[in-house]
């Protein structure tokens, strides 16, 4: 058996899974455009404040144009908020499939994205990556950004005013992607996009309509780092996810 499989069964174990299917329905995605859903969801506080932008073709090109005017308008030397001149290397804008039916949203890059220019790279990244895998998909497959484009100084949580300038531009992204479902992982994410000071053990495991999508806020992976007993429950979080993604509700 090869490090790799050993290491993936090893996590799958971890996390309550008690075995891997191979077959093709298991890891098949709904290609339909519109689904309904049998549990009853919460509605998004403050949604007035988010409202969607109009929609925009479908052609398969739109939205990697689109994505790409996003990132041409943050340019490579955004100055908007003070973090570029707090030691930021780089605009970290996001990466992954541009009509991906999953979205992953994060709170800020840190010291491995700052440098690679891409989001979820480090420790966490590849725990993430082991996540996305364990419900039958690979990064390629899903789009992946954060709230904030630059990295705070010392990994320190955004301040309001950076929230402010960089916010705009992920709210353009999730409306360009248009996911069936949004997971924020941690804290600060879920926070931002609900508009909300409650606490992650209160809103983890609760779904959301946002923006045309169920928003799925969980543990984030470099918590799972330091808490290796909250994987069961990010499992369950993205059970959830595989679920709805497959029809399955």
């Amino acid at each position: 058996m090869s490090d790799d499989i050993k290491a993936h069964l090893e996590f799958f174990e971890e996390l309550g899974i008690e075995g891997v299917r191979l077959e093709r329905e298991w890891h098949a995605r709904v290609e339909t455009s519109e689904r309904r859903f049998a549990a009853p969801v919460e509605t998004q506080p403050r949604a007035s404040l988010v409202s969607s932008a109009p929609s925009e073709p479908s052609a398969p090109s739109e939205p990697i144009r689109l994505l790409q005017m996003v990132k041409d308008e943050i340019g490579s030397h955004c100055t908007r908020c003070k973090l570029h001149t707090l030691g930021r290397t780089q605009v970290v804008f996001g990466v992954g499939d541009p009509s991906a039916d999953l979205m992953f949203v994060g709170e800020a890059p840190g010291a491995d994205e700052d440098v690679q220019g891409e989001p979820f790279v480090g420790r966490a990244g590849q725990l993430l990556t082991k996540i996305i895998e364990a419900i039958g998909l690979t990064r390629e497959e899903v789009y992946i950004a954060n709230v904030i484009k630059c990295r705070p100084p010392g990994n320190r949580n955004p301040e309001p005013d950076e929230v402010e300038q960089c916010e705009p531009f992920l709210f353009r992204q999730i409306d360009t992607v248009k996911p069936k479902v949004i997971v924020a992982l941690g804290k600060f994410a879920a926070q931002c996009l609900l508009r909300t000071n409650d606490p992650i053990t209160r809103i983890r495991g609760r779904e959301f309509k946002y923006r045309d999508a169920i928003l799925i806020p969980t543990y984030h992976p470099a918590y799972l780092l330091r808490t290796p007993s909250a994987k069961r429950e990010v499992w369950e979080d993205m059970k959830r996810v595989r679920a709805i993604l497959n029809g399955d509700d």
